[in-house]
């Protein structure tokens, strides 16, 4: 049975940094994989991580443009990897299994948002592809190396934007039905939080636990690149002047801000023996009212909806998955 979607009084809140959360733990020896670990949370997830004394490893297209962000590089290793590249994947996998080490952290930070119609080389639609399958596929390869760790923990970021569609079994990469770039972002912010539901259910017995989390809103990552600043002012993300509003209470937040969720998610001695719930905020999220799901953008409803914690849906979507990836239901 999953962790019920209760707020723990985990004594952090919207404002909290990933510094803060990770304050006074000493991650030595542990191994974390951080996806989109070169740029806006991501990266702040990685250099968090890192400073914690944890031994961070960061998948990239691109390694020259990566080692630029992440600067120094002592703690953290760049390797090469494409979500949208199955073999990549696969090759990924294979070079971290076999250096024999276990894998007490996967992160899975990296994601687009709200792009036009594009498909990836197996006609994948790439928000579904990109944030649910390629992530995907990578925890199943590095299963051996996550049981082998004896207690480790994966941590999906999903969004507040799961609102905007449930995942849609019958036609997820939109081959029959209108494209729309917001429902088909939302599509996949809900399997994020339906795939770490499934992981805790089949990983907990090996010591292999799932969540997913709600970051905040921050502008300037890159995630936005698809969205004309006219939409970024109308969500009350931009001012006038085209500046970030900051107002951590509305879930406004900074990278440093917006990556304190994920490292709590990661490293919580509150979240030991728990698992398969939606965070945000440094703590577990409370269930939504479904009315939510319409609320328009700017608005910020939190918590999560039931749509994204159902224990069916997330059960199909793992055998779906397992059907699109591999060609064949794993168990």
């Amino acid at each position: 049975m999953s962790t019920p979607q209760r707020p723990l009084g985990s004594g952090f809140g919207p404002a909290s940094t990933a510094a803060e959360v990770l304050r006074g733990l000493d991650l030595s020896g542990r191994v974390a994989i951080v996806t989109g670990g070169a740029s806006g949370i991501g990266l702040e997830t990685a250099w968090a991580l890192r400073d914690a004394g944890a031994r961070v490893i960061v998948p990239a297209r691109d390694l020259d443009r990566a080692a630029a962000a992440l600067g120094p590089l002592e703690g953290i290793e760049l390797e090469p990897l494409d979500l949208l590249d199955p073999a990549g994947i696969d090759g990924f996998a294979r070079r971290f299994l076999a250096s024999g080490r276990p894998l007490h952290l996967l992160i899975h930070s990296a994601g687009i948002m709200a792009c036009p119609l594009t498909r990836d080389a197996r006609g994948f639609e790439a928000q579904f592809a990109t944030n649910h399958l390629g992530h995907f596929q990578l925890a199943a390869r590095l299963w051996l190396a996550l049981a082998r760790a004896g207690g480790a923990r994966v941590v999906a970021v999903s969004s507040w934007g799961h609102r905007h569609s449930p995942v849609v079994l019958e036609d997820p990469n939109y081959q029959r039905r209108p494209y729309d770039r917001w429902s088909a972002y939302g599509q996949s912010k809900t399997a994020n939080v339906l795939f770490a539901l499934a992981l805790d259910r089949r990983g907990r017995a090996e010591g292999v636990r799932g969540f997913a989390l709600h970051p905040g809103s921050i502008v300037g990552t890159g995630l936005d690149k698809h969205l004309a600043r006219e939409e970024l002012r109308a969500a009350g993300v931009l001012d006038a002047q085209d500046r970030p509003v900051l107002d951590p209470a509305r879930n406004l937040k900074t990278p440093a801000q917006g990556a304190a969720t994920s490292v709590w998610c990661a490293t919580s001695p509150l979240l030991e023996g728990l698992g398969g719930v939606y965070c945000e905020n440094c703590d577990v999220a409370p269930l939504a009212a479904p009315a939510a799901a319409g609320a328009q953008f700017a608005s910020r409803s939190m918590g999560v909806l039931p749509h994204a914690v159902d224990p069916g849906a997330a059960e199909a979507l793992w055998q779906l998955s397992e059907r699109l990836v591999f060609g064949e239901r794993r168990g």
